[in-house]
C-alpha cells in the first residue's frame, strides 16, 4: 500500500461503529471529517480526549465537520466506556466510534504503534493505535495528518484552528501565518500579483517582496 500523503484520497472502508455500520465515504457525504484514533478504551488520556470532542460538537457542526473515533476495542467496550466518558466529562457523546478489533482500518491508515517506539503500547506482540488525526475534505482528500504518542493528549482547539485555516484558504488566495487564529491578519498568496492584491485585499501591507499581510472581514 502506498503511503498516505496530503492530497491522497482517504481510503474507503466499511466498519461497525457505535452508531451502526458505515461505509466511510458515504458517511462523510458532502461534509468535512476528522478521523481520530486512540490507543484503548477505559484509559485516562483517551477518556479526556473523547470528552473534549463531545464538548466541541457544536463547534464541529458549525464548520460542517463530522468527527469519528477509532480504537482496537470492540463495540461492547465502546458502549460501556461511553458511559464513563459522559459521566467524567459531563457530556453526551453522539459521534460514532469505530470498533476495529481486527485492526483493518488502523492498518489501512497506518495508525498502529511499534515496540521500538513505545513498548507499553504493544502487548504480547499486538500493537495498539497511536493518536492519529486525519482531516478529510468533502472531496475525500486528506488535508492534514498529525500523529501524537499515546502519552500526549491532543489539543482539539488546534485541530479546529487548522480546519478554519483550510476552509479559509480554500475560499481565498491566502495562507495563514504562525499562530494565526480567525480574525487575525492573513498572508497574501505568492501567486497573487500586487495589482491583484490591491483589488482583492485593499490596503494590504508589504513587509518584504515575498511577505504581504492583509486583513479580512469577519464574514470572509
Amino acid at each position: 500500500m502506498s503511503a498516505l500523503r496530503l492530497g491522497s484520497v482517504a481510503p474507503d472502508f466499511k466498519a461497525n461503529t457505535t452508531k451502526g455500520p458505515i461505509s466511510f465515504h458515504e458517511w462523510i457525504g458532502d461534509s468535512w471529517a476528522v478521523l481520530f484514533s486512540h490507543p484503548a478504551d477505559f484509559t485516562p488520556v483517551c477518556t479526556t480526549e473523547l470528552g473534549e470532542v463531545a464538548k466541541l460538537s457544536r463547534a464541529f457542526e458549525k464548520r460542517g465537520v463530522k468527527a469519528i473515533g477509532l480504537s482496537t476495542n470492540g463495540l461492547d467496550d465502546h458502549e460501556k466506556w461511553i458511559e464513563d466518558i459522559n459521566e467524567v466529562g459531563n457530556v453526551d457523546v453522539q459521534f460514532p466510534i469505530i470498533a476495529d478489533a481486527d485492526r483493518k482500518v488502523a492498518t489501512l491508515y497506518d495508525m498502529l504503534d511499534s515496540e521500538e517506539h513505545d513498548p507499553t503500547n504493544v502487548v504480547n506482540g499486538i500493537p495498539f493505535t497511536v493518536r492519529s488525526v486525519f482531516i478529510i475534505d468533502p472531496a475525500k482528500k486528506i488535508r492534514l495528518v498529525i500523529v501524537y504518542p499515546a502519552s500526549c493528549g491532543r489539543n482539539f482547539d488546534e485541530i479546529l484552528r487548522v480546519i478554519d485555516s483550510l476552509q479559509l484558504t480554500d475560499r481565498k488566495k491566502i495562507a495563514t501565518p504562525a499562530n494565526w487564529t480567525p480574525g487575525k491578519d492573513v498572508i497574501v498568496h505568492v501567486s497573487v500579483s500586487n495589482e491583484e492584491a490591491e483589488k482583492e485585499f485593499p490596503g494590504y501591507r508589504q513587509v518584504r517582496p515575498y511577505l504581504r499581510f492583509a486583513s479580512l472581514p469577519a464574514d470572509a
